[in-house]
């Protein structure tokens, strides 16, 4: 059955992925036994679909009908893929501009970037598979319906898609608490790729080992960062600052 952005119970969830729904992630029983269940993980074969294992309690709580103990959440959006997005922006003679989110898992955060992309003119936000936001109703909400009009692109990995971006011609910067150079003085005219990370921790190495530089937006009050979509906010408007240069 399905309910809003929810489908549940086990021939439900087979159907919606021969059915070539958006399925942003599935839910399913620790223990799940039987043939349905066979058929189930038969069927997500060869998919990228995000299936997490959990207690049959995570799922009662989202639902108490007959899940069956799994539940596919539908995206309300089409992802896009970074590998097509790029290459149609060149031919279209675009400098390219992408917004990359590591590790935000913060709904409000993400929706806020998305609503700042969006009046910018960023061409795309990309995020990982895992261990990260992804595009929900609420997060539609919060943005005030940006990403209904705003690619999206779930990579495999942060780390791939910065390795795609380099080999395409992207400069890849990092805003980082740590950095010493100011956001202001690197040259984002070009093709660029800004990188935000996690609420918590910031960027991870592995993020950082593939970027260009790293920039730090100046703070001179005693709190030690800020929030991570009013960073991506200033960062992101002095890519237009210097393109409209």
């Amino acid at each position: 059955m399905e309910q809003n952005n929810l489908v549940f119970g086990i021939r439900a969830v087979i159907e919606a992925i021969k059915a070539g729904k958006e399925i942003d992630k599935i839910l399913v029983k620790k223990d799940l036994q039987g043939d349905l269940a066979q058929e189930l993980m038969a069927e997500l074969k060869g998919t990228e679909i995000f299936v997490q294992r959990v207690p049959v309690e995570k799922i009662n709580r989202i639902t108490r009908k007959n899940h069956q103990g799994v539940i596919a959440f539908i995206s309300p959006v089409s992802y896009t893929r970074l590998e097509n997005v790029v290459p149609s922006l060149y031919e279209e003679g675009k400098m390219p501009f992408l917004v990359l989110l590591d590790g935000i898992t913060d709904v409000r955060n993400f929706g806020a970037i998305a609503r700042t992309c969006e009046c910018a003119g960023v061409d795309a936000i990309v995020i990982p598979e895992r261990g990260s936001v992804s595009v929900t109703p609420d997060a539609v909400k919060t943005s005030a319906g940006a990403l209904l009009h705003l690619p999206v692109c779930r990579e495999r990995s942060i780390a791939e898609a910065l390795r795609y971006l380099r080999d395409s011609g992207v400069k890849i910067v990092a805003a980082s608490e740590k950095a010493q150079e100011l956001y202001t003085g690197p040259d984002y005219t070009g093709p660029v790729a800004v990188v935000m990370g996690a609420e918590d921790v910031g960027l991870s190495a592995q993020t950082l080992r593939y970027c260009d530089t790293q920039v730090a937006l100046p703070q001179v009050g005693r709190i030690g960062s800020l929030n991570v979509s009013v960073a991506a906010g200033v960062m992101i408007y002095e890519v237009v600052r210097q393109r409209m240069q």
